[in-house]
């Protein structure tokens, strides 16, 4: 593969030099070729210059799956700005936070965001403007922009400020206004280790942080991904995920792939709208393929043309992979990767993967692993914490030095647990902030939730660290019965406790269990295990006769 070119808003025009004629990205009945969609992060580009003048200013640029988005993004950054990526699910706390910290000037936003942020108005004084995105901003969809403005204003009404909100404009009105503005000036382009974008961390060990990536970071994972999960021109891959992750985007365009947005939440939708679009790749998040692993389907559901599922966001468990696979007869595969790494460092072999891992670096990046104290590389097979290094590291956090969370060498520490096998695959463990020492001994909850969720009458599972005196920490357990465990759920907590404890050290014993109707998740479907531990003990606190089941 041809190294990746090292300006993000080029991964567009390549695309549309060689392709220009083939649908990008389609939702529903709208679609754009590569030719028009070059065409509108253009005339995009070129109405931001006009709004925004200072180089290097953020834009903050969120949506639900939307052909919109990838406008915003690449256009953000064509005008020589930096695309901040906010998740459009944020709620008004988190939405306010990461506005703030990468002090946007614009937001391009759909309309359930900007509900919410409208009346947020006063507390941002870097906004400037906010264009409308997505379904609601559509030429043919007035009666939804007017819906979208109603629900504005209704949220707008809790707030008493009487100052003017900042302009509001549809991305189509945004380039009518601006129509016959300047071209970029060449001398003005940023480089390739100038930053193109902001993504936010997840904010499991706190507040998000917003994490720098340069142009080069971004291309040269976009080139990586492209390569690990084979695609190319001749690829169609159905985009089964709550929000457009750039990865998903990059990765396309740079393979001058098709990408099919599935809104659906349902992952039988999904694989009605791969057999639809003749989808070559079909990616979704791990809760979502699991149901469809499964939960029963129709009579004669089949994958027709699919030949890889990819899942992403979170770890899939291996019985999940291995039932969707035997059901479907498609390889189920899975990578791994940080905001800070761009973020793609791993990817299993599409073709042949193995279940539980994420699989092998991609090309360029080197991954070890070290002792969590003495920093030490370990063999093949220990387990450890994982360092990685590669060109798609990023330069850095907002408000900290470049490079300051690498070594002299350029290691990164991600914070998580792994193992290496002998044929290089990694195999994380778990994040290491939520392993935990029972009597000196490292537990990972992980382990034990394999071995829980083995059991008959047990639907979901998941293990945190309850401190305790005597042991320092102790495994405890939020499960989810199924209908048999819920019949006799006392019968049931106690053969699970004593089928886990069969089963693995006693260190890794489960000592409390309890039940619950589902497990949170965070809005894009990932675990908080952090939130969930302190919501227990929080619990606990307050109930000091809580039902416990103790392990022997």
């Amino acid at each position: 593969m041809a190294d990746a070119t090292t300006r993000l808003d080029d991964l567009v025009a390549e695309a549309a030099r060689a392709h220009p004629g083939r649908t990008a990205i389609t939702a529903g009945a709208r679609s754009l070729d590569f030719a028009t969609l070059e065409a509108q992060v253009e005339a995009t580009a070129g109405a931001l210059r006009g709004l925004l003048p200072e180089p290097g200013a953020a834009v903050a640029v969120s949506s639900v799956l939307d052909p919109d988005f990838a406008v915003a993004y690449y256009a953000a950054v064509r005008a020589g700005l930096v695309t901040a990526v906010v998740n459009p699910l944020l709620r008004e706390e988190g939405l306010l936070h990461v506005l703030s910290l990468c002090e946007a000037r614009v937001a391009l936003v759909d309309a359930g965001l900007y509900a919410r942020l409208l009346p947020l108005r006063k507390k941002l004084p870097h906004l400037r403007h906010i264009v409308l995105i997505g379904p609601a901003a559509g030429p043919a969809s007035a009666s939804a922009s007017a819906s979208a403005s109603a629900s504005a204003s209704a949220s707008a009404s809790v707030d008493t400020d009487p100052d003017p909100a900042p302009p509001v404009r549809t991305l189509a009105e945004l380039v009518g206004a601006a129509d016959g503005a300047a071209p970029a000036d060449p001398a003005a382009r940023p480089g390739p280790d100038d930053v193109a974008c902001v993504q936010f961390t997840s904010g499991t060990t706190g507040l998000p942080k917003g994490v720098r990536l340069t142009h080069r970071n971004v291309t040269t994972n976009a080139a990586q991904v492209a390569e690990a999960h084979l695609l190319d021109s001749g690829s169609v891959a159905v985009n089964h995920l709550p929000t457009y992750h750039p990865m998903h985007l990059n990765s396309a365009v740079r393979a001058g792939a098709t990408q099919v947005l599935c809104l659906a939440p349902d992952p039988v939708d999904a694989v009605h709208e791969a057999n639809r679009s003749g989808a070559t790749h079909l990616y979704s998040l791990p809760v979502r393929l699991a149901r469809l692993a499964t939960a029963p389907v129709p009579d004669g559901l089949e994958l027709t043309s699919v030949r890889y599922v990819a899942s992403g966001g979170s770890a899939l468990a291996p019985a999940a992979a291995r039932a969707l696979t035997e059901r479907f007869g498609v390889p189920v595969f899975q990578g791994y990767g940080l905001a800070e790494t761009s973020p793609l460092t791993h990817s299993d072999d599409p073709r042949s993967p193995a279940h539980g891992s994420v699989g092998r670096p991609v090309r360029d990046t080197e991954c070890r692993i070290v002792d969590t104290e003495s920093w030490s590389v370990l063999p093949q097979g220990a387990t450890g914490e994982v360092q990685l290094r590669g060109p798609q590291v990023m330069k850095g956090y907002i408000g900290r030095p470049d490079g300051s969370e690498t070594d002299a060498n350029g290691w990164f520490t991600t914070g998580d647990v792994g193992r290496i096998d002998e044929s290089g695959r990694l195999f994380v463990v778990d994040r290491l902030r939520d392993v935990f020492k029972c009597d000196n001994f490292l537990v990972a909850p992980s382990e034990i939730e394999q071995v829980a969720a083995r059991h008959p009458r047990v639907r979901e599972v998941v293990v945190v660290g309850l401190p305790d005196e005597r042991h320092g920490a102790v495994a405890a357990a939020l499960v989810v019965l199924t209908a048999e465990g819920r019949a006799d759920a006392d019968a049931t907590v106690g053969d699970l406790v004593s089928y886990v404890s069969a089963r693995v050290p006693y260190y890794q014993h489960v000592h409390h269990v309890e039940l619950v109707d589902a497990i949170e998740r965070s809005g894009n479907g990932k675990i908080q295990r952090r939130l969930l531990r302190d919501d227990l003990v929080a619990r606990l606190a307050a109930t000091p006769a809580h039902k416990e089941a103790v392990a022997p």
